[in-house]
């Protein structure tokens, strides 16, 4: 078996032949390296601010291309947070799978 751990002037490496050495901390059950979609890195596709401020007088409101520009604008905003939540539960399903964080009480 090759040697899974490599030490030179470079630093120490742990699971050093690849991602298939199962690596695992504080007695968790040693796992290969995750991947998946969800490791992605996240955009943000809401880079716009909603600067649409509504009439005071008569008609009050907005108009509706305003609306609908917000509207837009929210719905990228759910978006991005639909993203970073995933982004966000898989490192954190990473880090309960290696044993790095315990992820409960």
């Amino acid at each position: 078996m090759a040697n899974k751990i490599k030490d030179d002037h470079n630093g120490i490496s742990i699971g050093a032949n690849g991602t298939a050495d199962k690596v695992g901390f504080h007695g968790a059950t040693p796992s290969t390296q995750r991947s998946g979609a969800a490791q992605a890195a996240a955009t943000q596709t809401s880079a716009g601010v909603v600067t649409t401020a509504p009439t005071n007088s008569s008609p009050y409101g907005y108009t509706q291309a305003q609306a609908a520009s917000i509207l837009t604008q929210l719905n990228a905003a759910v978006a991005d947070v639909a993203a970073l939540t995933a982004l966000v539960n898989e490192l954190r399903a990473a880090a309960v799978a290696k044993g790095l964080i315990k992820g409960s009480a």
